[in-house]
């Protein structure tokens, strides 16, 4: 009964790049968060004082980022035999907690500017918030490269997205103020911007949720997989399958192959290059961990329920 555990074709993704933009982009929002505080105080712009407080979260979330892609380049352990690149997943969910907790704050503050409005020193704050939506843009097209390919950076980059429309907001409202008056206009972008970031967190908290509960990766169905194997000759049934993510970029396969005959050991280890190589080509999973059989399982679900350890 051979058993394989294959990192055929497997290639760590380097961080490096992304680290440092990372680090950057940890630097300018801290910049922003500085200049919208004192700028806030200065032209008693509520808004920009919020716009601050949602900067400073959203600074916390990117160095987490930062963190996150450093740790996870350490090698396997004894006690982390998977390494640590989970670990962007558990940043990339308290980023998400972390948006949709900012986007209920910018609601409750809407509400407020809705019922109070107050004027303020438009001038002084349309240059900060300027300053912030140019540091902002910047700080997006940093991340912009990297974001589709890290779930961590994705969720930092819609940090980045609303920062951006928020700092739009601020100017959009202070233009208004400055020659209209109009103060009940910040508040309305504000709703706005909130169900924006509502909606593209929920995107990542799904995406998090089924890494972590290791459901099967998007785009693969079980029953594709297994019509794939059993195109080898000597594979009679395949069973216990079980495909899931580490990372939203590595894919996993575990299953029982089920053989045509009692095969010697080298040439099961030769089904086993051969279905490794179908995983890799047909599907894109590259961590393959394959036990062998001749007619041993009494169950041969695809998906196996239960075995005798737990029943």
């Amino acid at each position: 009964m051979p058993r394989n555990h294959s990192h055929k074709g497997h290639h760590h993704h380097p961080a490096k790049a992304e680290g440092k933009k990372l680090f950057w982009t940890v630097l300018l929002n801290l910049v922003i968060t500085i200049a919208e505080f004192v700028g806030g105080i200065l032209s008693n712009s509520l808004a920009l004082v919020s716009d601050a407080f949602h900067n400073l979260g959203d600074t916390f979330a990117i160095l987490i980022a930062w963190i996150t892609v450093r740790i996870s380049k350490r090698a396997s352990d004894k006690r982390h035999t998977f390494g640590y690149k989970r670990i962007q997943i558990l940043a990339a969910l308290f980023n998400s907690v972390t948006l949709i907790a900012i986007s209920i704050f910018l609601l409750f503050e809407a509400y407020e500017r809705f019922l109070n409005p107050s004027p303020v020193k438009s001038l002084l704050m349309l240059i900060v918030a300027s300053i912030g939506l140019l540091a902002n843009l910047i700080s997006v097209l940093l991340l912009k490269s990297h974001q589709k390919g890290n779930i961590n950076i994705r969720a930092a980059y819609l940090h980045l997205i609303g920062d951006t429309l928020s700092s739009v907001a601020v100017i959009i409202g202070g233009i208004l103020m400055y020659y209209y008056s109009i103060y009940w206009i910040d508040p309305l972008i504000t709703v706005f911007i909130s169900l924006y970031i509502f909606k593209e967190t929920y995107q990542i908290l799904y995406s998090t949720y089924k890494i972590l509960m290791q459901g099967t990766p998007p785009g693969i169905e079980i029953g594709e997989v297994v019509d794939v194997l059993l195109t080898l000759p000597e594979v009679n049934g395949v069973h216990h399958v079980h495909i899931w993510n580490l990372t939203d970029s590595e894919m996993h396969f575990e299953g029982h192959l089920d053989l045509e005959e009692d095969l010697p050991l080298s040439k099961g280890a030769l089904v086993i290059d051969k279905a490794q190589e179908l995983l890799i080509d047909s599907f894109g999973i590259k961590h393959v961990t394959i036990q062998l059989e001749f007619d041993r399982c009494d169950d041969k679900e695809i998906i196996h329920q239960k075995n005798k350890y737990n029943e």
